[in-house]
């Protein structure tokens, strides 16, 4: 979570009417300290706080049931980038000077980067499909620089799922290795992880701005068992079942606090989730009455951490901007503009990224929280309203 300054963090005093409070563009809702309670007894019954403890294996198992895994199909880690980082490191282990590169999509937060770089890759950026906004697995085969790859990451772009039937033929007839950056898409994987779940490495982020959280967390999923150890190990300094280390390796363990949270958080999540799709329900209704609705997206359609607003052009979004500031509404562009608007990968060797500049650009994330207010989605939507007419009147005197 990007951290603002003290004056963007003061919440509105109680006096303010809604008119004048500010909406913030996220505020998530973990569980409560009452549902806690029962889980950090158990904490300070074991005094087992980290190191696959009761309470992070007692997830682990719940995941795997949750997903219709088999024992050991969940591994969890201390972050989704952790989580990324071993996940590959156990299926294509460091960079070589052979196979350099990772593709990535350039449709993706930073984290996708900068796990491939912890593990030695040079970031390779490709374009995404326009209508579903996920790397396309055909268009590498003839990718000129296919000899040099060492890895495939496609990235679940705002928690729409990546299947896995494509990824698995591409890495049966390449060889060459896939991990899935699954992001925020437990919720989709949920819904039909047959399609979702695989032999393929998924990996999913349980921070606190995703749907299902624990604050700090993530986990990787697979069907294949032995991969699954080689996950933990990467996650665990290169020890399993002894103390030698005996592969490339990170530390990116779960702790027990974060696992309690993890299981309060699993009691919850069926009326979680169910919440989640009425404010993205409320929301779509509202933009259907404005004619509005076939740029707004939500949950189903990505996850419901997300509700997101497609805009026509530039001058569009510059509009959008100021009629959000002027309401007192804040808003994310939650990709930036792609992983090549980002400082640090500027410079990364990258094919035409066209798609990705017109999603990354014009795509503003709107306000979300579970208990988000039918005032607050009047004001937002109210607010590109008003945006989206003075464009068509700026247009119009053209």
């Amino acid at each position: 979570m990007i951290k603002k300054s003290p004056a963007t963090c003061k919440r509105p005093k109680g006096s303010r009417s809604v008119q004048q409070a500010k909406i913030p563009a996220l505020r998530p809702l973990l569980p409560r300290a009452d549902r806690l309670l029962p889980h950090l007894r158990t904490i300070d019954a074991t005094r087992h706080y980290t190191n696959w403890g009761p309470l992070t294996c007692e997830f682990e198992r719940r995941l795997s049931i949750h997903f219709g895994l088999p024992e050991n199909g969940v591994v969890t880690a201390s972050s989704g980038t952790a989580a990324l980082v071993g996940a590959i490191l156990a299926i294509a282990g460091h960079a070589t000077r052979e196979r350099p590169l990772a593709i990535i999509p350039a449709l993706t937060f930073v984290a996708t980067a900068v796990a491939a770089e912890r593990c030695g890759y040079r970031p390779y950026l490709v374009d995404v499909d326009a209508e579903s906004w996920l790397l396309d697995a055909g268009r590498l085969d003839h990718h000129p620089f296919l000899n040099q790859i060492g890895v495939v990451i496609p990235v679940a772009a705002y928690g729409r799922p990546v299947p896995q039937g494509a990824w698995i033929a591409f890495r049966d007839r390449t060889h060459i290795p896939v991990v899935i950056d699954g992001g925020a898409s437990f919720e989709a994987i949920s819904a039909d992880p047959t399609r979702f779940m695989g032999e393929i490495p998924t990996v999913m982020s349980f921070h606190a701005t995703k749907s299902f959280a624990t604050a700090e967390g993530g986990c990787v999923t697979t069907t294949d068992s032995h991969l699954s150890m080689l996950v933990t190990r990467a996650l665990n300094f290169g020890f399993y079942e002894s103390r030698d280390s005996r592969s490339a390796s990170t530390n990116g363990k779960m702790s027990e606090y974060h696992a309690a949270i993890g299981l309060a958080e699993l009691d919850g999540w069926p009326a979680k989730c169910r919440t989640l799709a009425r404010v993205a329900a409320r929301y779509r209704q509202r933009f259907e009455a404005s004619g509005l609705a076939a740029r707004f997206f939500a949950a189903p359609s990505v996850a419901g951490c997300y509700a997101l607003f497609r805009c026509s052009d530039a001058v569009e979004v510059a509009s959008v901007q100021e009629s959000f500031t002027d309401a007192n509404i804040e808003f994310r562009f939650w990709y930036g503009g792609g992983l090549l608007g980002q400082p640090h990968f500027s410079d990364l060797p990258h094919d035409s990224l066209k798609v990705t500049e017109q999603i990354a650009l014009l795509t503003i994330g709107l306000p979300v929280a579970v208990d988000l207010a039918d005032w607050a989605i009047e004001r937002v939507v109210s607010a590109i309203e008003s945006a989206a007419h003075s464009r068509i009147a700026l247009s119009d005197e053209l």
